[in-house]
């Protein structure tokens, strides 16, 4: 019973502590998620001493956090923006995210000696951008861009996720099963995965909507249906195997451009759940760090920002982009604003229940600080620069 009361008291305690962090953020202008992860440092076994390193159950709560936040991302994505930016978004949430990859383990394994293997899994940890992270920090600046930059950023970082999930996974498998992989079977894979995480999040985004229409509840059950619809989604297609994280977002996508009975209060209740899920998730993994082992790895950490940031990020947009309509002063700003977010940190403890030598939380971890730090409080003297309002 003490131990129930004390999980509550935290709990309550961990939040209040985290939304006046927010308050605090918006008057200083540090970034929202940095102040996020922060509480849950400050919290930890280096702050005040919670004692916290369960990382399955840290993966549980951070995969159920981000079905929710895909699913509200599609719901809060108008059609217009989607059907806008589909294409840049489509090439920089797929080729995007492998050439940063690419891009990150060369330089690895070119600057540090690497092996091939371990350090194209270190690029796909850090190579997907982070929503929540771009447009928090956006509004935070008051930052205005023009549609297509805006759409394109927005759409990019609602389905970059799988990709980086799954070379995450392929490169985790490979350096286990080296005699099982291969590259042919991994592509195929990947299809697959995409294959069935779009045709089940298309079917079932059109059956929500119509057990909406057709279908009277009482008020209050209209956001629970739609919460419990959305976990569905992404449970039953990483069931099938496909990417249940693709398959969220698309059935929210489709929700959320429909007229139907509940549609305003499944909104605003997601909308919600979704900063308590961003929440709850920032905490957990700033809970798992501990600072004093943070301090071998930063030169890494600080070596794999710089590559991202100026070479793999840029080298990344400019040739998945190079026949879309942007000019060079937009995909450099396209470029600057791939911020890193909670993915990373998320993406890093796969290895590490795998069993895998390296210290892949610590760096993810790092670089996120870093891309949050760095980029983050220079989005608005960047865009002028650039003249991107």
């Amino acid at each position: 019973m003490e131990f129930t009361n004390q999980f509550i008291f935290l709990t309550g305690l961990l939040l209040c502590v985290s939304i006046v962090a927010g308050i605090v953020s918006k008057r200083t202008g540090a970034p929202l998620l940095l102040m996020f992860l922060s509480v849950g440092v400050l919290f930890g076994e280096d702050g005040l001493g919670i004692v916290f390193n369960d990382m399955e159950l840290s993966y549980l709560v951070c995969s159920f956090a981000l079905a929710v936040i895909l699913f509200d991302g599609g719901l809060h994505t108008p059609l217009s923006h989607f059907r806008t930016a589909v294409r840049p978004a489509s090439l920089l949430a797929t080729l995007g995210v492998l050439f940063t990859t690419l891009v990150i383990g060369a330089g690895l394994m070119f600057i540090l000696d690497f092996a091939p293997l371990q350090a194209l899994l270190f690029g796909a940890i850090v190579a997907s951008t982070d929503a929540a992270a771009v447009f928090l920090l956006l509004r935070q600046r008051g930052v205005v861009l023009p549609p297509r930059i805006s759409h394109t950023l927005e759409v990019e970082s609602g389905i970059n996720d799988p990709m980086a999930i799954f070379l995450t996974l392929a490169f985790v498998q490979l350096l286990l099963l080296p005699e099982e992989g291969s590259w042919y079977v991994i592509a195929g894979e990947f299809v697959r995965q995409v294959g069935i995480g779009a045709a089940v999040g298309y079917t079932s985004g059109k059956l929500i909507t119509v057990f909406f229409n057709r279908i009277e509840l009482d008020a209050g059950l209209y956001p629970i249906f739609a919460l419990a619809a959305g976990l569905f989604v992404f449970g039953a297609t990483n069931l099938l195997g496909g990417s249940g994280f693709l398959a969220a977002y698309i059935a929210g996508l489709l929700v959320g451009n429909v007229e139907h009975r509940g549609h305003a209060v499944v909104r605003q209740f997601m909308d919600g759940l979704a900063w308590l899920a961003q929440l709850g998730m920032l905490l957990v993994l700033g809970l798992l760090v501990t600072p004093r082992h943070l301090v071998e790895d930063i030169p890494l950490g600080i070596i794999v920002t710089l590559i991202l940031m100026l070479v793999a990020r840029p080298l990344a947009v400019f040739i998945t982009l190079a026949f879309e309509p942007f000019s060079w002063r937009e995909k450099l700003f396209i470029s600057w604003v791939g911020l890193r977010g909670a993915i990373p940190i998320y993406l890093a403890i796969i290895p590490v229940m795998a069993g895998l030598e390296g210290h892949y939380f610590n760096i993810a971890f790092i670089v996120v600080v870093f891309s949050l730090l760095l980029q983050g409080w220079t989005i608005h003297p960047m865009a002028r620069l650039l003249n991107i309002r």
